[in-house]
């Protein structure tokens, strides 16, 4: 039997097919059908036809905007200041963000909650605030991690020779730095927001009862509306790819980003 390199993606080949490709289909399946097994678009009408569907998405929309920006905005100085410092243990510095990752998920949003319940009183009266709090203090390092490799990765001479030229440091900032960290911000805005979009347990753990996208459609399949439940998935994951189409020049510094977390 002859054996070549391409031998080697046959396992990478039927674990897509098994854990990708056909649990796609089937979702494909039950979106378009009804309960008799007929092919029908009741259930793309239904999504579109329902205020309390599209708020939810719109509500979801929302939460993941603003934690994305939150997160950009806190964590690009925090970036920025470590790459262009001359700490000699830059690793360790920085370790330190991502040592939060290593704690359990739950204990960590159970030890928010109760810093907010001490703070709040009543974790119900803002449910968007603690929602997007949640949100950042989770997805924080995903966005700090791509914007550092970006900008430690800016050559410095081209900052010597913008100041050569007469331009101060602001100036340089917004006419070099910024430009060149793009990819970075871009790669930072992909991992935080569709992640953001559908994460309830973050909303669930700080007793917030309204619904997210992932909330949402777990409810539907809660109750055996199997259908109308793959229906949003599939809503759900068209939006995904289309954000990751726009972003995808971002798609070296997600994957070196990645690697360091």
């Amino acid at each position: 039997m002859h054996f070549s390199r391409k031998s080697l993606g046959i396992p990478y080949a039927v674990f897509l097919i098994a854990f990708v490709l056909a649990p796609l289909l089937v979702l494909a399946f039950y979106a378009f059908t009804n309960g008799q097994g007929q092919f029908t678009m009741a259930n793309l009408h239904s999504f579109f036809g329902d205020p309390n569907t599209l708020g939810t998405l719109f509500y979801s929309f929302a939460i993941a905007c603003v934690t994305t920006i939150v997160c950009l905005l806190l964590a690009y100085p925090v970036a920025y200041f470590l790459a262009m410092s001359r700490i000699a243990n830059k690793t360790v510095v920085l370790m330190l963000f991502v040592m939060p990752m290593w704690i359990n998920f739950s204990l960590r949003i159970t030890a928010l909650k109760e810093i907010l319940t001490v703070i709040e009183g009543n974790l119900a009266m803002y449910p968007f605030l603690n929602a997007v709090i949640g949100m950042t203090y989770d997805f924080l390092p995903f966005m700090i991690l791509p914007l550092y490799t970006t900008i430690s990765k800016i050559d410095g001479n081209l900052r010597e020779a913008a100041m050569d030229l007469g331009a101060d440091n602001m100036r340089t900032f917004l006419q070099v730095t910024l430009p060149l960290s793009i990819p970075g911000i871009v790669s930072g805005v992909s991992m935080v927001f569709l992640p953001a979009m559908t994460n309830y347990v973050v909303l669930d753990m700080l007793y917030n009862s309204t619904y997210i996208m992932g909330s949402l459609i777990g409810s539907y399949f809660a109750a055996y509306n199997w259908h109308g439940g793959s229906m949003i998935s599939l809503i759900l994951l068209a939006l995904i790819c289309i954000f990751t189409l726009l972003t995808g020049s971002g798609e070296e510094e997600t994957a070196r980003g990645g690697a360091m977390l």
